[in-house]
């Protein structure tokens, strides 16, 4: 059966109003501690500098294997962050949540850009899944940073989790097709 503009747009109506229920869910009942750190760790993570720092202490402590691992993690940021803020962003007009019922303790700065997808997810997972591709181990254990910082975005009110499913999706995409492109071009 074909679809019609108006079955594709009743669809997405339903998956905004779910990503609105899950982010209410997600975001209304406060925790200070938690919300004090989701915060720290959500402001930590701009201009990807827990990747950076990461990738330097690879390149510098973990020799030729730590640098190849460095490069494929920057590189898939790199790439990554383009495709979603020049490429993805604006193609969808998604306005950030209404953050009015998150409890104040956990808000960052709300970011101008649109809402989907998530930049911030989509650099922690390039970054991890670009430096497993060379070194597996580092890839796992950087995968649960990655996830704190996917879920900061949610917990702090600045993205939907459809948001960051989307970003976190694309960040591993894109690092898969930069690693791959990479190593074809024998780095």
């Amino acid at each position: 059966m074909a679809t019609t503009g108006q079955d594709s747009e009743g669809l997405l109506a339903r998956a905004h109003r779910l990503d609105v229920a899950a982010y209410q869910a997600l975001t209304s009942h406060s925790s200070p501690d938690l919300d004090r750190a989701m915060a720290a760790i959500s402001e930590a993570a701009n201009l990807s500098k827990p990747w950076i720092a990461t990738a330097a202490l690879l390149a510098i402590a973990g020799g030729p294997r730590g640098r190849r691992a460095a490069l494929y993690g920057i590189g898939s940021v790199a790439v990554g962050s383009a495709v979603v803020n020049l490429g993805l962003k604006p193609l969808w007009a998604r306005t950030r949540p209404d953050r009015s019922a998150v409890p104040p303790g956990r808000h960052v700065p709300m970011p101008s850009s649109t809402s989907f997808p998530s930049g911030h997810s989509a650099s922690a997972v390039a970054f991890a899944t670009g430096v497993g591709s060379v070194m597996p181990v580092a890839g796992a254990l950087l995968a649960v940073p990655a996830a704190t910082v996917a879920y900061s975005r949610i917990h702090t009110g600045v993205h939907y989790p459809g948001d960051v499913i989307a970003g976190s999706l694309t960040g591993f995409v894109v690092a898969r097709a930069t690693t791959a492109a990479l190593r074809r071009l024998g780095l």
